[in-house]
């Protein structure tokens, strides 16, 4: 068996050629939809991520505003995002995680106005994710699933393993596809057996960091692998699956890179204009 590949970058392509378009229809009618985006400190992965938001942001239409502070405190950053919901220029507020060890990232997620909310990470956002009532959703999620959607990989009836349980990823995730009819596991480091709760999935969907963590023996054969896994070596950006044994056996498999990256870039500019138009009805 030769796995099918689950192209994230053609798909976010797609999304973001639809978004353009949009995009250049509100700026017709006199809109300007504008991400803002908030980075504290000096990790050079945050830097690399907030720079790419720009320039997605930027190639298609969307306006953008920086906000970064090598330090700043607790109080003086929850005043400015205070200060960016008021503003009716601003359509979305990204605060780029992790934030230093000073200040306490839930209460500036909680602080962010839910209408403004592009990362999905809310509380207020999330607890509609759970009641399946929410239209915004975080953007890894969101990704997979329409990666999920566009091969049309059912959903529906699938046992799902998780291997994550993030805030950012796994938990929102696991609510997602149980909403859509999903069995979902979710694996952890105190699962007991997980390598059986693995094998026995439809669809195994990994993010925890290390490489190679997946292989081929703890996949059944046609399973659909989606590897959200990101670690940068001598070698490049590589993924959490042994790729060379998972493809062999798999039915649909994600590339690293390539596969869900792309994506969630692509969600975070459509959740910006998900938001811009809860904002502003005649723009709808």
């Amino acid at each position: 068996m030769s796995a099918m590949i689950l192209d994230g970058k053609a798909l976010a392509q797609k999304i973001t050629d639809e978004l353009s378009h949009i995009v250049a229809d509100y700026k017709e009618r006199g809109f300007s939809p504008k991400l803002a985006t908030v980075l504290v400190g000096e990790d050079p992965a945050s830097r690399v991520y907030v720079n790419l938001k720009k320039k997605d942001s930027e190639k298609i239409g969307i306006d953008y505003e920086e906000f970064y502070y090598k330090d700043i405190s607790e109080e003086d950053l929850l005043l400015l995002i205070d200060d960016l919901n008021e503003r009716n220029d601003i359509h979305g507020i990204l605060v780029q995680l992790p934030l230093p060890r000073h200040i306490d990232s839930n209460k500036i997620l909680e602080r962010i106005d839910p209408l403004k909310d592009v990362d999905g990470f809310n509380p207020l956002n999330v607890g509609r994710i759970l009641l399946n009532i929410s239209d915004l959703f975080p953007c890894t999620p969101k990704g997979i699933v329409k990666i999920l959607d566009e091969y049309k990989i059912p959903i529906e009836g699938s046992d799902i393993t998780i291997i994550n349980r993030s805030n950012i990823i796994g938990k929102p995730l696991a609510a997602m596809l149980i909403n859509r009819g999903g069995t979902v596991t979710v694996v952890h480091s105190k699962t007991k057996n997980p390598k059986e709760k693995i094998k026995n999935a439809d669809i195994v969907i990994i993010g925890v960091g290390k490489i190679n963590f997946l292989t081929g023996d703890m996949v059944k054969e046609g399973a659909v692998v989606v590897d959200v896994g990101i670690t940068r070596d001598l070698n490049g950006i590589r993924g959490d699956v042994k790729y060379d044994e998972v493809s062999k056996k798999t039915s649909y498999i994600t590339p690293v890179p390539g596969g869900v990256g792309p994506m969630t870039r692509a969600m975070l500019l459509e959740n910006l204009i998900i938001c811009f138009s809860k904002q502003n009805d005649c723009a709808k």
